[in-house]
């Protein structure tokens, strides 16, 4: 996570609690529900931030730069470690599965943060992204974000779903399964549904990447 979010905690954990940011968050924890399913064994997040995703998925540990948002995370019941993406303090073999909602954005190196997570993930252990395409509107309203100064978006960088399997696939991990979410545009009327659909879709503006390590 970048460090603008420290002097922002409150105020990004407190955006999922308006309307937008409810439906938002039903979606994308949908979609990572259905691909995590029960997060069984030792699950950590990296990039926790507050906590919200990780405790309604029930994943019981995360790792953040900031510590206004590990704060926050542990008033929501999460074991906080203090850390980046790019040197994970774990042992080798060591957890279940990772989860990086959201995070890989803002990973100053993402391909060494994703080596780290081949790293502490035991054999047949699995990674779980969730991202915002590049290619997609909302991928393309939070560029126009970034380079407008946003706070949150500034230090972000967005990529395209090729690029992000790209990644993942050269550190060693196998893409196993993928579902996508968030079917309405930025400027209109919010999806009541809120649907999940399976594989990978260009209309989406969010997906859930689930990859395996042999």
């Amino acid at each position: 996570m970048a460090p603008q979010f420290d002097s922002y905690s409150a105020l990004y954990d407190q955006w999922y609690d308006a309307p937008a940011g409810q439906r938002l968050f039903m979606a994308e924890a949908g979609c990572l529900q259905l691909l995590g399913g029960a997060f069984v064994g030792r699950w950590v997040e990296i990039g926790v931030g507050t906590g919200r995703f990780a405790s309604a998925l029930k994943v019981a540990e995360g790792l953040d730069p900031s510590l206004p948002m590990l704060k926050m995370a542990a008033a929501r019941g999460i074991r906080t470690y203090v850390g980046r993406g790019e040197q994970l303090p774990f042992k080798s073999e060591s957890i279940d599965g990772l989860l990086l909602n959201l995070a890989l954005c803002f990973i100053a190196d993402p391909a060494q943060a994703l080596r780290e997570c081949f790293r502490v993930l035991r054999s047949r252990g699995h990674l779980l992204l969730g991202v915002i395409p590049a290619e997609s509107d909302w991928g393309k309203l939070y560029q126009t974000k970034k380079n407008q100064g946003h706070p949150f978006y500034a230090q972000a960088t967005f990529r395209s779903a090729v690029e992000i399997i790209a990644l993942a696939e050269t550190a060693g991990f196998t893409l196993q399964r993928a579902a996508s979410t968030v079917f309405w545009l930025p400027a209109g009327p919010a999806d009541e549904s809120t649907r999940v659909d399976e594989g990978i879709s260009p209309q989406a503006g969010f997906l859930g990447l689930l990859f395996g390590r042999n």
